[in-house]
């Protein structure tokens, strides 16, 4: 089938929803598919990201990502969250004229607006990554639009059933609504190369333990702030993957709460560091505090490099599901720093426990989260 998906960005641009789509357009282009991406252009002429900047404009471009072919439009600027995009509509209609199924990707108000002006034409699936949270000016304002596009839609997939139950927008269209869980290439995490271990051991040696890890944005949703409350209560190293807006805040509380000499901010860093560091750790904290965070892959990561996860029960939302509590880790109450350090602690100490959740881990990833399986599911949903 010829495979037409709509993201807002995709990679090299970072984001879980951007590594998503390009795992799953790989993965169909890998079952006999014909793929495309259409996006915006996320970078300037020299590479480097323009994020919301208002006036910063990128060109486009059109390039393969191995058998997937990513059309990535420019934009003259960036105003109430959206990219301004000319041309989106013409480039659209014309791609979907010998295209037959686009898989629109949402949260994502510009192609959102853009599937709503449409004339009828190929089947339209939406995976439904996240509800609006924050944002609840713009969701009000895109909801009739939301409708339209709903409602044309064959399929609608959300990442698991937790967040199913818990979304009022698939509640709305539940009829349609089929569970299609985010997978990865496990493969670098089963069986990673040599380098891995060596970075594992290096990182250990490197840190007092036991090491806490952290992968993902500084922003609100991830709990950073619960993680270093945490930390305040147990011995170790927090190690923190991943860059934000809430840098400088986060640098502060450490200070604050006297464990800044105890948290190794690490920023952004490559995929082989990232292994090393799931293999070198005790656990993976995602103590996440909203519905923002409607899966999270790092755990899947993490699970399938043998690295337990403690994670949050966030109501209506994927986070728990992911990584089941007594399975593959274990699942404490939203900002709750107190039980976050008891379950930390208790792993730390507890070395079979610790050993059963690894095994555990890697067993899940297994049989729910692989790439190849995500892109079978799909196939079997839409028909293909």
């Amino acid at each position: 089938m010829r495979v037409l998906h709509l993201g807002k960005y995709y990679p090299p641009a970072p984001g879980g929803i951007e590594a998503h789509v390009r795992t799953l357009a790989r993965a169909q282009a890998g079952r006999g598919h014909e793929v495309s991406v259409l996006c915006v252009q996320h970078a300037d002429g020299r590479g480097r990201p323009v994020g919301a900047r208002p006036l910063a404009v990128t060109r486009s471009s059109t390039d393969d990502d191995g058998p997937v072919l990513v059309r990535r439009l420019g934009r003259v600027a960036h105003l109430a969250r959206l990219d301004i995009t000319p041309g989106l509509r013409g480039e659209l209609v014309r791609r979907t004229r010998s295209t037959d199924i686009v898989h629109l990707h949402v949260p994502n108000p510009l192609m959102l607006l853009a599937c709503a002006s449409l004339p009828p034409g190929p089947d339209l699936v939406i995976t439904h990554h996240s509800d609006a949270v924050k944002q609840k000016r713009l969701a009000a304002l895109l909801s009739p639009f939301e409708d339209r596009v709903y409602g044309r839609a064959r399929v609608v997939f959300s990442d698991s059933p937790g967040y199913a139950d818990g979304s009022p927008r698939l509640e709305a269209h539940s009829r349609k609504v089929s569970v299609l869980p985010l997978g990865i290439d496990l493969e670098p995490y089963l069986n990673p190369s040599a380098e891995v271990p060596r970075q594992a051991s290096m990182i250990r040696q490197s840190h007092p333990g036991p090491l806490w890890l952290m992968v993902g944005r500084l922003v609100y949703y991830k709990g950073h702030s619960v993680a270093l409350e945490a930390l305040a209560r147990v011995p170790g190293t927090l190690l923190v993957v991943g860059t934000g807006p809430l840098d400088v805040e986060l640098r502060h509380a450490a200070r604050t709460l006297g464990v800044a000499d105890r948290v190794r901010w690490l920023g952004h860093q490559t995929d082989d560091f990232v292994a090393a560091a799931y293999h070198a750790a005790t656990a993976l904290w995602f103590p996440s505090v909203a519905r923002s965070e409607g899966f999270g892959l790092a755990q899947v990561e993490a699970m399938a490099s043998g690295c337990p996860v403690i994670n949050t029960a966030i109501p209506g939302s994927g986070v728990p599901w992911v990584s089941l509590h007594g399975v593959s880790g274990l699942t404490v109450p939203v900002e709750d720093p107190a039980a976050l350090a008891e379950a930390a602690r208790h792993l730390s100490e507890n070395a079979t426990l610790r050993a059963s959740l690894a095994e555990g881990a890697r067993a899940r990833a297994v049989s729910e989260f692989d790439h190849s399986l995500m892109a079978s599911r799909w196939d079997l949903a839409v028909g293909a």
